[in-house]
């Protein structure tokens, strides 16, 4: 059986409802042979994403960042899960052949290209290829944002699908 986590960090109504959704997608009963595994972003660890096939993160998007809960996750697991970084401090390709899919939801009130930058600087020196568009949500959470979150979680399941 292989296994998605999902990471993320929901301290809102908006952001706690784009996760339901997104686990409700990744658990589709369509989709056979996959495991989902939720973590809070400051409970996830290493050893989730080792044991991880893809992973998909949600975040809000704070002061032009991700969440400070979701940083930490990156901070304290970015080595261990085959980060890379070149002389300058920036990115450097991993050297792993093997990339793991990822995607990313994103839930700001008036903005969210901050926090999407701010996660994909980091996952671009981690051994993953983004395998679906991101999804960022602004404002209030509607049907379509849910809709669309379900769509992201089934698609990172699916992609992994036995």
């Amino acid at each position: 059986m292989t296994r998605l986590l999902v990471v993320h960090h929901s301290p809102t109504s908006g952001t706690a409802r784009l996760a339901e959704a997104a686990l409700a997608g990744a658990r589709d009963e369509s989709i056979a042979g996959v495991e989902v595994v939720e973590r809070a972003a400051l409970s996830a660890t290493a050893e989730d994403v080792l044991g991880a096939d893809a992973v998909l993160l949600g975040t809000s998007a704070n002061f032009g960042y991700m969440s400070g809960a979701l940083k930490h996750f990156f901070d304290s697991t970015f080595l261990q899960i085959g980060g890379a970084l070149d002389a300058g401090g920036g990115g450097a390709a991993s050297a792993s052949g093997s990339r793991k899919p990822y995607g990313l939801w994103v839930h700001g009130r008036y903005d969210t290209t901050g926090g999407v930058r701010s996660v994909q600087s980091i996952v671009q020196a981690l051994p993953w290829t983004q395998a679906a568009p991101v999804l960022e949500v602004m404002g209030d959470v509607d049907r379509a944002a849910l809709d669309r979150a379900y769509e992201l979680g089934a698609t990172l399941s699916a992609l992994i699908a036995d």
